[in-house]
């Protein structure tokens, strides 16, 4: 299988995007590079950058991989995603509210009813609600592969709680700390203003029951949660408070939590606990991260949950194999991202194909993340494809099968020097009632074993500053 460079064309020059770039690093002594690799780790360490692996027996927190060599997009190819990625956003935001109010989309025939219906994603309890400025998808995240020069592919959607801009944030601030004269070199789009964009986008969807400025709150799990640095980093950068459902009471139909001058009202809570767990009233009632009673004052329009409940249904990848029928049905234009061809497993043919070519073929949950539940069959052994089988078998409707894609590479710094691996790119969308904010760049996802297509942090995958440059 043959696969893009993204650096190098093939006579071995670097693409126009990279030539400033590769002429520096082949300037520079390999010994001190890697020794600035070293001093990067140190700078990720001393700031507390680390995830938690869930289901490990060595569970402690890691760090994720940094790699110093930058990935670089030009500024056409930003401007056409750019574009691709405002229509796709606007269709996911028109098909949330559709489906939890006039559900024409089902009505047409378009996306099975039975699809939304019998979805876990989908909540009862968000019928008819209207969140200010029929906002539905505040942050979004929408990851992007690329094939070719001009390929790029939706691999998914993260409509629910999109993670990974601190990393993305703390790359760039590592790479300018280290390398301060690439930046003088390089016309380089800056990402250091997402943290204000963010809150402005925040204040803008406040609700009807807000008076004078608002008051944007962060609701975490807690520090045991895999992405609490996460959270504590973006209320930090964003000056809002950071809490936990212990911290809040509902008082007078409003959200209000404890401050050292008593209760105090919430206006926007960007909350980064699950559906599931928001509100042991309405949803599990042995939740302890939520709110009792929150859904209601929401419902009521006394506060803005951010991004609102129910979006999930938006990440459903058996919802995704829909996406271009769902983009020309609320926007009337093809759509601008391609999808990856998907087969759906809860279709009799489909099934028959899929469990025919497993060993061709990447099979995943409908609702799975984080690269866990899924098989990648070219680098599966014959025994986990025969057990994968009977899963499948077992719960077809579960999963969704794509082909094994040709994704790009970009260098990384390795032993030898500079060595290809796979990449995939989550740009970070910033939705109000007024305006769409694409970060320039996102998130770059490097698998930093060999060979391996596999880019999830959770499973051994490093990170890149991902760099877009100005026209």
């Amino acid at each position: 299988m043959n696969f893009f460079d993204e650096m190098l064309r093939q006579d071995g020059e670097p693409r126009d995007s990279y030539a400033q770039y590769f002429k520096w690093f082949h300037d520079q002594d390999p010994k001190t590079l890697k020794r600035k690799m070293v001093e990067a780790e140190a700078v990720f360490r001393r700031t507390g950058i680390t995830f938690n692996v869930y289901g490990k027996k060595d569970a402690a927190e890691r760090l994720i991989p940094f790699d110093i060599v930058p990935r670089i997009i030009a500024a056409q190819e930003w401007q056409t995603l750019s574009r691709g990625i405002e229509q796709r956003v606007k269709a996911i935001n028109a098909f949330i509210y559709d489906i939890y109010h006039k559900q024409d989309i089902l009505k047409a025939g378009i996306v099975p009813t039975e699809l939304i219906s019998n979805n876990e994603a989908f909540l009862p309890q968000m019928i008819g609600v209207e969140p200010p400025g029929k906002v539905y998808t505040h942050i979004v995240g929408v990851d992007l592969v690329r094939t070719g020069p001009d390929e790029f592919f939706v691999l998914e959607d993260n409509a629910r709680t999109p993670s990974g801009v601190s990393y993305m944030l703390e790359n760039r601030e590592t790479m300018l700390q280290m390398f301060p004269e690439l930046f003088t070199e390089n016309k380089v789009q800056r990402v250091s203003n997402y943290p204000n964009l963010l809150r402005q986008s925040l204040e803008a969807s406040a609700p009807a029951a807000c008076e004078g400025s608002p008051t944007v709150a962060v609701l975490t799990p807690g520090i045991h949660n895999s992405a609490y640095f996460e959270h504590a980093f973006l209320a930090d950068q964003m000056g809002a408070e950071l809490v936990e459902g212990h911290d809040i009471r509902i008082e007078n139909g409003r959200v209000c939590m404890r401050t050292t001058q008593g209760y105090s009202p919430i206006d926007v809570l960007y909350r980064r606990v699950d559906d599931d767990y928001l509100d042991p009233l309405n949803f599990r009632p042995e939740s302890m991260l939520g709110v009792p009673g929150i859904m209601d004052v929401y419902r009521a329009g006394g506060v803005t949950i951010t991004n609102a409940p129910g979006t999930g249904i938006a990440d459903d990848k058996a919802i995704y194999s829909y996406m271009p029928d769902i983009v020309k049905f609320y926007t009337g234009e093809t759509a601008q991202l391609k999808n990856v061809l998907t087969w759906r497993c809860s279709e009799a043919d489909s099934l028959k194909y899929v469990l025919e070519h497993l060993d061709e073929l990447v099979v995943k949950e409908v609702h799975g993340s984080g690269g866990y539940g899924m098989l990648v069959g070219p680098a599966a052994s014959k025994v986990e494809i025969s057990r994968f089988r009977k899963k499948l078998k077992a719960n077809p409707s579960n999963y969704i099968a794509q082909p094994t894609l040709a994704l790009s590479t970009t260098p990384i710094l390795s032993k030898s020097g500079l060595a290809p691996r796979h990449v995939d790119l989550r740009p970070f969308v910033l939705v109000s009632p007024n305006s769409i904010d694409i970060t320039p760049g996102g998130l770059t996802r490097v698998a930093m074993t060999k060979g391996s297509l596999v880019v999830n942090s959770s499973q051994g995958g490093g990170t890149k500053d991902t760099w877009v440059l100005r026209a």
